[in-house]
């Protein structure tokens, strides 16, 4: 039986620890130092952000996007999927218009909706109290 750990796995062990409720602040800034000073090797999933555009790095953005928005997730944790996010040059973009234009457009489909003739009275009024739910009547 070897004694020698696999470096990796022990990375995954700490950054584990670190994200643990159950871990004490103590324990967790070890284990944060520890993986601070570990040689990991470069393809060890520790080489910086996914900078692809495969599925796969998608995927692991949205991750960090997700973070974002997730209530219960720390101000720490937010911080790093910012950066993580800034580094790979992705914006919290949706099919290429930005938060504030997606917003731009949400309201320009609801405008829409009350003088289109096809959409129900009942849409309408959802549009006309969406509208002003967001100071846009």
């Amino acid at each position: 039986m070897s004694t020698d750990k696999d470096s990796v796995r022990v990375a995954a062990g700490l950054k584990a620890s670190i994200h643990n409720p159950n871990v004490s602040e103590e324990a967790k800034e070890r284990a944060a130092e520890k993986l601070e000073t570990m040689d990991l090797p470069q393809d060890a999933g520790n080489s910086g952000p996914p900078t692809g555009n495969d599925h796969e790095s998608n995927r692991v953005l949205g991750g960090y996007k997700a973070t974002l928005s997730n209530d219960n997730t720390s101000d720490q944790a937010k911080a790093h999927a910012r950066e993580v996010l800034e580094a790979a040059e992705h914006t919290d973009e949706r099919g290429g218009a930005t938060m504030n234009e997606h917003q731009t457009h949400v309201l320009a489909g609801y405008k829409a909706a009350l003088s289109n003739p096809r959409v129900s009275e009942k849409a309408k009024v959802h549009a006309e109290e969406y509208l002003e739910a967001h100071d846009a009547l």
